[in-house]
C-alpha cells in the first residue's frame, strides 16, 4: 500500500514539473546570422535579414591621436551618421579598419544612441585602437544590428536561452 502511495505520488510530481516547464528536456537552439556585406554605407538588418530602416555610413576617417591619451600613438578616428535611427529604433553596427586587401585590423562596435543628432539622423564620431594604423586604408560597417540583443546562449541558460544572435564581432586577420 505505501509503495504504490508513493508510485502514484512520483508520477503526479513528476507530471507537476513537465506541466510547470520544469521539464528535464527543454528544446534549446542556438543560432547565429549570417553576417552581411560591409560597406562605408549599409542599411542595417536583424538576425533574419530584414532592413529595420536605419542606414549608418561613415562620412570620414583619419589617423590621430585620442586628445585624452596622445601618448598611446595614432587611432582610428571616424565620423558617422545614422539614418532613421529614433522612435524605437536605435541600433548598433560594428565599424572595422581594413588594409586594402579588406583584412581586418580591428573593430569596435559603435552604437546609435551614443552619437547625437535631431531625430531620425544621428551623427558622431568615433575612436579606436588597432595594432597597425598606418595600413589602414578603409573604415567600413557591418550592417548586422547588434544593438542590445540578449545574448544568452543554450549553454549560458538552457530554458531561457537560444535563438537568433547577431554574428560575432570581426577579429583581426579576416577578410571582410
Amino acid at each position: 500500500m505505501v509503495i504504490a502511495r508513493m508510485v502514484a505520488g512520483a508520477g503526479s510530481a513528476l507530471a507537476m514539473l513537465t506541466l510547470s516547464g520544469c521539464g528535464m528536456l527543454w528544446s534549446c537552439t542556438d543560432t547565429t546570422a549570417e553576417r552581411g556585406e560591409a560597406g562605408v554605407r549599409v542599411d542595417i538588418v536583424d538576425e533574419s535579414g530584414r532592413p529595420v530602416g536605419v542606414t549608418a555610413e561613415v562620412s570620414g576617417w583619419r589617423r590621430e591621436p585620442h586628445p585624452q591619451v596622445p601618448e598611446e600613438g595614432d587611432r582610428i578616428h571616424f565620423d558617422i551618421r545614422f539614418e532613421g535611427a529614433g522612435q524605437g529604433s536605435e541600433p548598433a553596427v560594428d565599424a572595422c579598419a581594413v588594409d586594402e586587401k579588406r583584412v581586418v585590423l580591428g573593430c569596435h562596435t559603435v552604437y546609435s544612441l551614443m552619437d547625437f543628432g535631431r531625430e531620425g539622423t544621428y551623427t558622431g564620431d568615433e575612436y579606436f585602437a588597432v595594432d597597425r594604423p598606418e595600413q589602414v586604408a578603409e573604415v567600413l560597417l557591418i550592417p548586422n544590428d547588434q544593438s542590445e540583443h540578449d545574448r544568452r546562449t543554450c549553454e549560458d541558460d538552457m530554458k531561457d536561452g537560444g535563438g537568433a544572435h547577431p554574428p560575432d564581432i570581426p577579429t583581426p586577420g579576416e577578410q571582410l
